[in-house]
């Protein structure tokens, strides 16, 4: 198990929210959970550009804060299925923001990485 060099410090909301949603995918599975895709492949899919093993760890440590649940279905082979809690559906409206802000500065950011491209 990872061990911290650095301890945690949770004294202020911005470093708890942080720490659970702080991670290059974390809040993409949250809204793409949210959405119904709920398999780990199918969220692979969506996700490309990260590995499976980094989905896997950050799907592990967002169900160890309490914000997914995992469920293993008795099949062969063993099927899992990820759905937010209730204190997964609570950052919903914070997830649904970052979405928003980000979709409506698409356009700008993709001309000034144009722009910004040596000649």
């Amino acid at each position: 198990m990872y061990e911290r060099k650095i301890p945690l410090d949770l004294n202020c909301g911005m470093a708890v929210i942080m720490e659970i949603i702080g991670g290059k995918w974390k809040p993409c599975l949250i809204f793409n959970i949210s959405r119904g895709i709920r398999r780990p492949g199918e969220l692979q899919r969506y996700n490309p550009a990260a590995t499976r093993r980094v989905l896997t760890q950050q799907l592990k440590e967002l169900e160890e804060h309490g914000i997914i649940r995992r469920v293993v279905y008795a099949e062969v082979p063993p099927k899992v299925e990820y759905y937010l809690t209730e204190k997964g559906e609570s950052l919903m409206p914070v997830i649904n923001a970052m979405e928003n802000w980000g979709a409506g500065h698409l356009p700008e950011t993709l001309l000034e990485q144009v722009v910004a491209l040596p000649q």
